[in-house]
């Protein structure tokens, strides 16, 4: 007897694999991410900035709330919106969907990032007060934090309005905990306006940027003008930033844009994660300048140049790879046939480590944290966070891969043995 289609959708919901930990995951990362949040900003700037004090430094109520705040925020996610539907840029078409269909989407977010710079030296020049951020980091972050929550139960609502091929394979599984927490829909959409799209590179990230930029200008006010480790750090973030929005087409063959569905897990990721933990060491350098050598700013500078090189070349080799195999920067590489009718590289840099971006994107974030000293273990939280991430990641890399290449994938890994860190790991 054959199983009707409600016992095959049962099955099918048990037997999809429950990432970060299942339900008990889904139900701690909302609350634990959120004050990890609320607790760096705090730390950064007392005093001791130590993650080991304890009972830790707890902000008052009346530091978490600001109704400005609000205000800012609304009005940043507005203009960002607003920037993403400006006709500028070309528009490309993501990979085919299981109904068969490409989606398309805007490449505009450097015009965005560009706009923005041009609007932040106007209001500079007006006189606005850009070093406020600092003040206003905790309850920005606060709102970020509740903007996040209320998007994500908008976005789980909605989504029980779209059609079975429009649900993200691992966001169906029944568990309303668990759906939430990693996304049920794939694509959601607003007429053009990809909503989970717009959030991965726009807001958070580009806010990032200027949330830097406003702990410069508050070391200015502080101290009269910027230290060389604060300059360091906001160079090398905007470069960051920056080569991210040059090359966002890139992102529309990423497992967040492909696989994964758009819930709180990328909601939070987006506007509050991103923004407000990825700049502590521009907060954390406000309240514990740093003295900064030049032969060690040389030597940091050098290590950022290997790590941007490395993430650069090694991204570039493969979007190329995957958009013309047949291009000449790529088409003397040597590769493995897969069932899938797919070629895996195993030369240049994919023949090195099996994600060489990885490697290139933690020597740059140890980059990011040296400007900051060896006095205090806060600013480093990046790098150790960001190792223990793209860990995961490619653990998560390794099984869809495995999955879907088979036998190819497991010669792909004998000739290729090492993941991350040559001859480490």
């Amino acid at each position: 007897m054959r199983p009707n289609s409600q016992e095959l959708k049962r099955k099918s919901s048990h037997d999809t694999e429950r990432e970060f930990g299942g339900t008990l995951g889904a139900i701690g990362i909302p609350i634990f991410l959120p004050l990890t949040v609320l607790f760096l900003i705090s730390t950064s700037r007392s005093p001791e900035a130590s993650v080991l004090q304890w009972p830790p430094s707890l902000p008052s109520t009346d530091q978490l709330w600001d109704p400005l705040a609000l205000v800012v925020l609304l009005c940043w996610i507005a203009l960002h919106a607003l920037l993403y539907l400006t006709p500028l840029g070309k528009v490309s078409e993501g990979l085919v969907l299981r109904d068969g269909t490409r989606l398309k989407y805007p490449i505009n977010g450097f015009h965005g990032l560009c706009i923005t710079g041009v609007l932040l030296m106007f209001l500079v020049g007006l006189g606005a007060p850009l070093g406020y951020l600092f003040e206003l980091l905790l309850p920005l972050a606060v709102c970020a934090i509740a903007v996040s929550f209320l998007f994500s139960v908008y976005l789980y609502i909605r989504s029980f309005l779209a059609p079975s091929h429009a649900l993200a394979l691992g966001g169906n599984t029944g568990n309303p905990l668990y759906d939430f927490f990693i996304g049920r829909e794939l694509n959601p959409r607003i007429g053009n306006f990809d909503l989970k799209y717009f959030c991965e590179l726009r807001p958070g990230l580009i806010g990032w940027v200027v949330i830097n930029l406003g702990m410069l200008m508050k070391e200015v006010e502080l101290r009269g003008s910027p230290s060389l480790a604060m300059i360091l750090v906001n160079s090398f973030q905007l470069l960051y930033v920056a080569d991210a929005l040059w090359n966002e087409e890139a992102v529309l063959t990423t497992m967040d844009i492909v696989h994964d569905g758009f819930g709180f897990m990328l909601v939070f990721g987006d506007l509050a994660w991103v923004p407000f933990a990825y700049s502590l060491q521009a907060g954390f350098l406000v309240v514990h300048p740093q003295a900064l050598s030049s032969f060690r700013a040389a030597i940091i500078i050098a290590l950022n140049g290997i790590g941007y090189y490395i993430f650069r070349k090694s991204n570039s080799q493969k979007n190329q790879f995957r958009r013309d195999p047949s291009h000449p920067s790529v088409a003397r590489l040597e590769t493995i046939a897969t069932a899938t009718g797919k070629r895996l590289l195993v030369s240049g840099w994919w023949g090195l480590v099996r994600h060489p971006n990885y490697l290139g994107d933690l020597l740059m974030a140890l980059a990011w944290s040296l400007p900051c000293g060896f006095s205090h273990l806060l600013p480093y939280f990046y790098v150790i966070y960001f190792t223990i991430l793209l860990i995961h990641r490619e653990d998560r890399d390794e099984r869809q891969c495995r999955t879907k290449y088979g036998l190819a994938w497991d010669t792909y890994c004998r000739r290729v043995p090492y993941r991350i860190f040559p001859y480490l790991y």
